[in-house]
């Protein structure tokens, strides 16, 4: 991509979609006609003019083309042994000499909580996507050509100033990105009592950019919800890399961010790339397993073929004005769907076809479902079949899901995550499992649940595993329940949600690079062996078997880590 065409990563007259090309430019040149911009070895980002969009969108370029859609899945410090391993001089690991990476909402860079004692910036970068300005975008290996980088000096430099954010204009309007970086690397002489994990670790922040209107208005996303999507979440994990690389100190990054789109296993663009990062040396990533537990948005059954179908009832609230529905289905069955609307119009709206798009529009009602079938999809080999509905009636809506073939198959179907959709549209026969979010999903990086630390009882929201691949997440559970952590207001609040529990581990995980990389005890360390010393020292109760799809491997608890390894010693 050349800087003349960088307008098109904000526009919304393009449409971003991810192409995988594995290092071969060859493999790009049928895209000529668009813009093609490299992210990495991998991926790479083309630019569709919206003037070319059409329906087979997905049947055209491939169902893991399309960016998926990230929400935000809104201390103990006793309880998880970091008071009690503080108290030891030789392991008061608080975090100096390495970088928290937090992806999200941006930070409030002018609250106490993130500077030094001499009024200095604790964080060292924050790259902006929502600020376009010329030449100020990152200058790292694959330039990203948007957004805007503010350096440490640039911040110091506004901290100074009667008036910052005429020099470092970044605002965190939400406040979860403000929250999470405070529960992982606060300072803990602000206020009274508290402090991040991590409270000496520096921060780097990448504030994501909202998704597209061409994107949000494809999967029907509410347009004052925030969204962020999936290439712009790869670009930031490439900028915290290439960033602690550059000050050479080891980085603990934080995805409080997941999505209910996709197979729900280690596929797909996102979750392949913090696959491979989780396993560099001095890297370690931490991912909300999301909060969709108790959502009723997942719906699972096996598939007979002497059994010939299921039924699926689907209660759509009032005022939903669209949403997205995806059915992922296990080889070598094939699957199709019948539909009945709440007025009990029923479409016979099957497909024999490898790839097929259909739009629907029912005669006594207002809705109109677009239905896109994919028999084999390319990264996971399960048959997809994404329903998107506008205008959908109130009522019950029926799916009959046909299985043909002579080996028995299974199939899942997902709503959109929280605040995507309205609480009133759910499944009546709903499971709980395989909810978690992803890239939470995925197996080297560590998912977290959240858990209520005073109670000690999980926090009934949380995402259960395992994934489809059966990957067991959650591998860990952190506290997440009314954690304190610095508001906009410069005050503290508190926050619930897996995405707290997600920043304490990562402050957590802070420690062990303190220990490994910046000590040299352990100088390979990644996330890989972080969350296997982790899994080693969590808490467990003798009444539940261990690895679970709620709990994973039990309670983080630094403490025990360490006295493992006294008495391994011994």
């Amino acid at each position: 991509m050349i800087p003349e065409d960088r307008y098109k990563i904000t526009s919304n007259e393009y449409m971003d979609l991810i192409i995988k090309y594995n290092g071969n430019p060859n493999s790009l040149k049928e895209y000529e006609k668009y813009s093609v911009h490299i992210m990495n070895i991998a991926y790479a980002v083309l630019y569709l003019p919206i003037s070319q969009f059409t329906d087979r969108l997905v049947t055209e370029f491939g169902y893991s083309s399309i960016p998926k859609c990230y929400a935000l899945t809104q201390q103990s410090l006793e309880e998880s042994g970091v008071t009690k391993l503080r108290n030891i001089p030789a392991l008061n690991l608080r975090g100096k000499g390495v970088i928290i990476g937090i992806i999200g909402t941006g930070i409030d860079y002018t609250n106490p909580v993130f500077l030094h004692k001499d009024g200095t910036t604790k964080i060292l970068a924050i790259w902006d996507q929502s600020i376009d300005s010329e030449n100020r975008y990152p200058q790292v290996i694959n330039p990203a050509f948007y957004g805007t980088e503010y350096t440490r000096d640039q911040i110091n430099e506004a901290l100074r100033s009667e008036n910052p954010y005429q020099i470092v204009p970044s605002l965190d309007e939400n406040g979860h990105g403000t929250k999470l970086a405070g529960i992982a690397a606060g300072s803990e002489t602000v206020y009274n009592g508290f402090s991040g994990v991590v409270p000496d670790a520096d921060i780097i922040v990448v504030k994501l950019k909202q998704a597209k209107k061409n994107l949000t208005d494809f999967f029907h996303i509410p347009s004052d919800i925030p969204c962020y999507q999936e290439n712009d979440m790869i670009w930031a994990i490439q900028y915290l890399i290439d960033t602690a690389r550059i000050h050479k100190m080891p980085l603990s990054i934080c995805i409080g961010l997941g999505t209910s789109q996709g197979a729900h296993d280690d596929n797909g663009p996102l979750n392949t790339i913090v696959s491979i990062v989780g396993g560099f040396p001095g890297v370690s990533i931490s991912v909300s397993a999301g909060n969709e537990g108790n959502s009723r948005r997942h719906f699972y059954s096996a598939l007979e073929p002497s059994l010939g179908s299921v039924t699926v009832e689907l209660v759509v609230g009032e005022n939903e004005s669209g949403f997205s529905m995806e059915l992922w289905g296990d080889p070598p069955m094939i699957y199709a769907m019948d539909i009945t609307s709440p007025a009990g119009e029923y479409i016979a709206a099957t497909s024999g076809q490898l790839e097929e798009t259909q739009t629907i529009h029912f005669v006594f009602e207002q809705t109109i479902i677009n239905i896109d079938y994919v028999m084999i999809e390319q990264e996971t080999g399960k048959q997809v079949i994404i329903l998107r509905f506008m205008n959908p009636t109130m009522g019950i809506w029926r799916f009959k899901v046909n299985g043909r073939g002579d080996i028995n198959g299974a199939f899942h179907l997902w709503l959109p995550n929280e605040n995507y959709i309205s609480k009133n549209t759910y499944f009546l026969n709903s499971n709980p499992y395989t909810t978690i979010t992803s890239p939470g999903n995925c197996l080297i990086p560590i998912t977290t649940t959240a858990y209520n630390s005073n109670s000690n009882v999980l926090y009934p929201n949380a995402g259960k595993g395992y994934s489809t691949s059966n990957i067991i997440n959650p591998d860990l559970a952190a506290p997440g329940v009314n954690l304190p952590c610095p508001d906009l207001n410069h005050g503290l609040t508190t926050i619930t949600g897996s995405s707290a529990a997600a920043a304490f581990t990562t402050g957590i995980t802070a420690m062990l690079l303190d220990w490994g990389i910046v000590r040299n005890n352990y100088p390979g360390l990644n996330s890989v062996s972080i969350k296997k010393f982790l899994m080693r020292g969590a808490k467990r109760v003798n009444n539940l078997q261990y690895p679970n799809r709620d709990w994973g491997y039990g309670i983080i608890d630094i403490y025990d880590v360490f006295n493992i390894f006294r008495m391994d010693i011994k």
